[in-house]
């Protein structure tokens, strides 16, 4: 796991492929955004709930469970056609909160049975991206990549967090959905055009006709676990989105509203400053990525990011806890973009499907993370329990 040769920042895009898969997840990156945080704050201000703020982001992993079987399908099938089949299902949920936004028939029980639906599917999404990447990247030009495809997320989030915000005061939900159901319907016509159809060989086609889905499921779990830094890397992912994962993002509705007693444009904001931070952070990995040590970066840039969660804590207003969550996404991307180039780089490619599958059952970590932090609060208040989400979190490192 040491430094790869270097390659320039934007070598990727001298790929036709990456020039689709590129602009697919950023339109993908940018609707999803948006609807979690028009969603999130919806149900919050309908309900006055921190619990079922919870539960709706919650049900955003319940996929989880699912994601090494979406990599089983997607190594038989091809991951671009998993992907682009996964994009279509989000245009058609995004359709349907649509048109019971313009039939003003929308209510919180319905955002929670959609959110139900989606998450089963979105989980994986994020997996089935990096395994598109290392079907039409070469190897010195993975870690580049890897930075470059998590612009996407970082660049989506902070666009989509302020105009998600603004296109609900401005136009109202049912405006807002029709821009997220035309930009889910065009991230999957550019991934049709992604990736490129990998030669199957006769003997490999009969094999994976013959063998049981749960018998590739079982051998890709077994790869992994005999794979010490693939175990490894899964592992941390794991305590990453048990601790640190809940309360950068998923639970900034409650912050914004029971601690700061502020509004859903801030909120907008505070998303933006974390994901800038996560912008800047994905670019330095990919410029620097040739004087990298991979496994050295997502271990140092894991514990920084706790640590600045920790600080975020102790800010009683956004004037200061803006900046905290700026440094934190740095740290996060400098975290996930190294974990994601060393699961590329050392997985065999007829497992890569279901190694990435796994690794997006890890994120199965933030539900318990979410679910516990409602009645913890209660008992201890806020500031305790980031606190202790936080030295649990670096304890696990060492």
């Amino acid at each position: 796991m040491s430094a790869i040769p270097r390659a320039s920042a934007l070598a990727p895009f001298q790929i036709r492929s990456f020039r689709f898969q590129w602009p697919a997840d950023l339109t993908t990156s940018f609707a999803l955004e948006m609807e979690i945080i028009i969603l999130a704050w919806y149900v919050l201000v309908e309900t006055d709930s921190v619990f079922l703020l919870t539960v709706y982001a919650s049900l955003h992993h319940l996929g989880t469970l699912l994601g090494p079987m979406f990599g089983v399908v997607g190594d038989r099938v091809g991951q671009r056609n998993m992907l682009c089949g996964m994009r279509v299902f989000y245009t058609l949920t995004a359709s349907t909160l649509m048109i019971c936004a313009f039939l003003e028939v929308i209510n919180p029980l319905l955002v929670l049975l959609v959110a139900t639906f989606s998450g089963l599917v979105r989980p994986s999404d994020i997996g089935m991206r990096s395994a598109v990447i290392s079907e039409i990247m070469p190897p010195d030009r993975l870690l580049s990549a890897a930075g470059i495809q998590r612009t996407t997320q970082d660049s989506a989030r902070i666009a989509g967090a302020l105009t998600g915000a603004g296109l609900v005061a401005a136009m109202g939900m049912a405006s807002a959905y029709v821009v997220i159901a035309c930009l889910y319907a065009t991230s999957a016509l550019l991934t049709w055009q992604a990736g490129r159809a990998r030669v199957i060989s006769k003997d490999a086609a009969a094999r994976v006709q013959r063998e049981s889905p749960w018998r590739e499921l079982k051998e890709g779990a077994s790869y992994v676990w005999r794979t010490p830094h693939i175990k490894g890397v899964m592992i941390l992912a794991f305590f990453l989105n048990s601790t640190a994962f809940p309360i950068f993002m998923s639970l900034l509705p409650y912050v914004v509203k029971q601690v700061y007693h502020d509004t859903q444009t801030t909120l907008g904001y505070l998303v933006a400053c974390g994901s800038s931070g996560a912008l800047i952070g994905s670019i330095l990995v990919s410029r620097f990525n040739g004087m990298i040590n991979p496994a050295r970066l997502m271990i140092t840039a894991a514990a920084t990011w706790l640590v600045t969660l920790l600080i975020f804590a102790y800010m009683d207003g956004p004037l200061w806890g803006a900046p905290a969550l700026f440094f934190a996404g740095m740290a996060q991307a400098s975290a996930l973009v190294p974990m994601t180039s060393i699961l590329l780089r050392h997985t065999d490619a007829h497992y890569r499907g279901r190694v990435m599958g796994i690794r997006m059952l890890m994120i199965y970590g933030n539900v318990p993370g979410i679910m516990l932090f409602g009645p913890i609060v209660t008992a201890i208040g806020y500031t305790a329990t980031v606190t202790a989400y936080c030295l649990f979190g670096l304890t696990s490192l060492f």
